[in-house]
């Protein structure tokens, strides 16, 4: 009996301990410190609630609390969310970025700047744009569409307000605004459930909407949660399409991988898959030593688009050229990386399987030049083949190419980003880099920032995520 007691004091000590990580349920915010979790980068533990899965799930039955919401209408409310994100007085905002320094494993600073930045998604040009790039009618958002095929049959068709389970990613705050953002114009309801580096954003937002009217629609159509991934005895429930009708998933293979085994008809999956993104920088970055040090600085900021954590972050540069050259560019680069990692504040010591790979390979000077230290301050690792570690926490890979037709063959589907110089030679690359399995081609440098509405993981996310509903009505008289 006492061993019982004294697990149920060390719970409650660890409860107590623990930062607190609420939820949100349609509406309403949940609180209480029922189940301690422990964060997957940092190992800080959490605290939440209870999960009760009949406040997550809207049943079939009702009609979707945005349908006949105009879109018009649920941009405005978009719009006056991110001005308040943005307010200096949110005091919601600030209690979230507070928190979110014990469990994520970027510097304060930088998430700060992060929440900041993705209050930007939240812009009316660029919602419109997105919805416009993502559908031919747009209207059919908002109305049944009429249609009649060269045989006069006449149909109306909708992008009907789909539900969706949002399985988010931890190392972005900026994909919980923008998760909510398109949740909201394809008029869904949306369960989001959070990663445990990053069990705050998403409530906080939902409760600075809360805060601008508790009872719109779009916060009604709202709930975030925190369960561990892989937990039975949640997902075997909630992931049925009897409660939903699609998976929007990010995160790494483990994550993707635990979610396709719930498939089944009426059950799909919208995958964000783990990317990996990549620099190619031509022969034309050594005419001078200026050019040289211009190449370097651009793939310096694209190595460190959110400190190596984002997928568009470039881990593996390929640079065509002799390796004295390549040699006069890393360590170039080296510098550069090593300036922008201290400017950041990020100091990170590499995990120790990277580290002792890193430092093996300093000992291998016929195969590999390293440039820095296995210290998370900045490491470039020059090689005639990629490395077959993911390099991360401001670790870059430069491979010595004769041509950059040889770097084509190591792009595969999981090459997200190709940052390229020089920008001239782009178009002759793009058909190869696309049929390699390449996603988005963009001059290196510019990784980090995207046109306005364009496809993401090759594809159209909010056409994907509508359920396309048909009505049929005959022949014309």
């Amino acid at each position: 009996m006492n061993s019982v007691v004294d697990l149920k004091k060390d719970a409650a000590s660890d409860a107590t301990a623990a930062v607190s990580a609420p939820f949100f349920a349609r509406g309403e915010l949940i609180e209480g410190n029922d189940a301690v979790h422990r964060s997957r980068d940092l190992g800080v533990n959490f605290a939440t609630p209870r999960i009760n899965l009949d406040r997550v799930v809207h049943p079939r039955s009702e009609v979707p609390p945005l349908l006949n919401v105009p879109l018009a209408e649920i941009i405005d409310f978009l719009v006056e969310t991110g001005q308040r994100m943005r307010d200096p007085n949110n005091l919601v905002m600030q209690d979230c970025v507070d928190r979110m320094t014990s469990t994520h494993v970027l510097p304060r600073g930088v998430l700060e700047n992060q929440v900041k930045g993705a209050a930007a998604y939240l812009d009316k040009r660029l919602l419109n744009t997105v919805v416009e790039q993502n559908f031919a009618n747009p209207k059919a958002l908002d109305e049944w569409i009429p249609h009649q095929d060269y045989t006069g049959r006449r149909s109306f068709v909708r992008a009907f307000a789909p539900r969706l389970v949002h399985v988010l990613p931890g190392n972005s705050p900026g994909v919980a605004v923008k998760s909510i953002a398109q949740g909201a114009m394809v008029k869904a309801i949306n369960l989001f459930k959070m990663s445990s580096s990053d069990p705050f954003t998403t409530v906080a937002i939902l409760r600075t909407m809360a805060d601008i009217d508790p009872n719109h629609a779009i916060v009604k159509s709202m709930s975030a949660v925190y369960w561990r991934g892989g937990d039975d005895s949640v997902e075997r429930v909630l992931y049925r399409p009897q409660y939903f009708d699609k998976i929007v998933a990010w995160g790494g293979g483990d994550a993707i991988n635990n979610v396709i085994k719930y498939l089944g008809p009426g059950f799909q999956l919208v995958s964000f898959d783990p990317k990996t993104s990549i620099s190619m920088v031509g022969k034309q970055a050594f005419a001078s030593d200026e050019t040289i040090d211009v190449a370097a600085d651009l793939a310096s900021a694209d190595v460190m688009v959110l400190n190596q954590e984002a997928c568009v972050a470039s881990r593996f540069i390929y640079v065509e050229g002799g390796q004295t050259q390549v040699d006069r560019f890393c360590e170039r680069l080296h510098k550069r990386i090593i300036e922008r990692a201290a400017a950041s504040g990020d100091a990170r010591p590499l995990d120790m399987d990277l580290r002792e790979q890193i430092e093996t390979m300093m000992m291998m000077d016929d195969d590999y030049r390293v440039w820095g230290k296995a210290d998370g301050r900045g490491c470039v690792i020059r090689s005639d083949e990629p490395v077959e570690f993911h390099p991360v926490n401001k670790t870059a890979n430069v491979v010595c190419v004769p041509s950059l037709d040889e770097a084509v063959k190591f792009i595969n589907v999981a090459t997200q980003t190709v940052g390229f110089y020089p920008f001239n030679r782009m178009a002759d690359y793009r058909d190869r880099l696309a049929s390699g399995g390449a996603q988005r081609i963009v001059h290196l440098g510019e990784a980090g920032p995207s046109t306005i509405g364009n496809p993401h993981d090759a594809m159209y996310p909010l056409h994907r995520f509508v359920h396309w509903m048909a009505h049929e009505d005959g022949c014309a008289s």
